[in-house]
């Protein structure tokens, strides 16, 4: 007869026998599950740590960023319609890294549980704090009227080519804010979802779209502060998609299983899905007529980072598109190669110490 709570002995139970030295093997319910090794030693992904300590380099603040000659072009030198663009832009800023930070908390925090990946979302979640600090700043020295502002914080609600973006954001990265557990290859491929989605359609095309309208208007020298703090923005956000392009790879390499007809199917509708909104967006920012910067060339551009990404996730190309905009190019290149120039002596923060990834305690 089986015993009540209450028939329950009272004396401690008799030592366990002797067990394996090591935990047995288990079916991961997590991307990157070091079963019960939580320490980084011995450090099974190395990779995530370097880059970790690569992001650790990059540290800049707001504070170090001078609006007042954007002030000055608000003023006096930016048209009706660059102004409309400006407005949208910041608008857009003041919602989508908070968006990611949301993310990265309930969701890829939760279920990357490799320790030494953990390290570098830790440091990504300290630098979307730092992007959504450098967008409120832009809001209070750029819309300085109140009403205004409340409006652009509220964009989601007020402002439909915004609105058609999040909704985009919350149903793909929601999609798996019910899991608890990444028990079942299913599972497993809806994570996968969230975190492509993350990297390849919000960082990796709407930010990226973001920033080709800063440049574009750096290019006719306005508002070179925005420019400036774009810059330290960019960098992060490039790393970002880049960390989370290696946890795919590296879990394409462990589990391949889970990346099949399917999956590529739903991924390719996905960026599509991306580019028709980001798409609204632009004939909303360019609705006024942005001399310089055409719908045809934003709708090249747009085509043509969608097939970079479909790239970096092994998949065709959609498009054929090249990219119309030149002074992007210059960015990918020469700007970045500028910024890491002028900010070694005042923004690189030095790691000392070598690290070997095979040590035991």
């Amino acid at each position: 007869m089986a015993l009540t709570d209450s028939a329950l002995p009272l004396h401690a139970p008799a030592p366990l026998a002797p067990g394996p030295t090591t935990m047995p093997s288990r079916r991961p319910d997590s991307i990157l599950d070091p079963g019960f090794n939580l320490t980084l030693r011995p450090m099974k992904y190395p990779q995530f740590f370097e880059m970790y300590r690569g992001a650790i380099k990059n540290t800049w603040t707001v504070d170090e960023i001078d609006f007042s000659d954007d002030l000055v072009d608000l003023d006096r030198k930016l048209m009706p319609a660059e102004k409309h663009l400006i407005n949208r832009l910041v608008a857009f800023f003041a919602t989508g890294d908070s968006i990611v930070a949301n993310n990265l908390v309930v969701n890829l925090y939760t279920h990357i549980n490799a320790p030494e990946a953990r390290m570098y979302l830790s440091r990504q979640l300290y630098e979307e704090a730092l992007h959504v600090q450098f967008y409120l700043t832009l809001l209070d020295n750029y819309i300085p009227d109140i009403a205004e502002r409340e409006q652009a914080f509220a964009a989601i609600e007020n402002i439909p080519s915004i609105r058609k973006k999040a909704e985009f954001c919350f149903r793909w990265m929601g999609s798996v804010s019910e899991i608890d557990r990444l028990d079942t290859d299913e599972k497993r491929r809806a994570f996968l979802r969230n975190l492509i989605c993350f990297a390849t359609c919000i960082e990796g095309l709407f930010f990226f779209a973001a920033f080709a309208y800063v440049y574009f208007l750096r290019s006719k020298g306005l508002l070179n502060g925005l420019a400036a703090g774009t810059n330290w923005v960019f960098r992060d956000e490039s790393a970002h998609m880049n960390f989370a392009f290696e946890i795919v790879n590296t879990v394409r390499n462990e589990q391949p299983e889970l990346f099949d007809e399917r999956m590529a199917s739903e991924l390719t509708a996905m960026l599509d899905e991306a580019v028709q909104c980001e798409l609204q967006f632009a004939q909303d920012v360019l609705g006024e007529g942005v001399h310089g910067m055409s719908l045809n060339d934003t709708r090249e551009y747009l085509q043509f980072v969608a097939d970079q990404r479909l790239v970096q996730l092994g998949l065709e190309k959609q498009y054929g598109s090249k990219n119309p905009f030149s002074f992007m190019e210059l960015q990918d290149v020469q700007e970045l190669t500028n910024f890491f120039e002028r900010t070694v002596a005042a923004y690189q923060v030095g790691v000392a110490g070598d690290v070997a990834f095979d040590e035991e305690f």
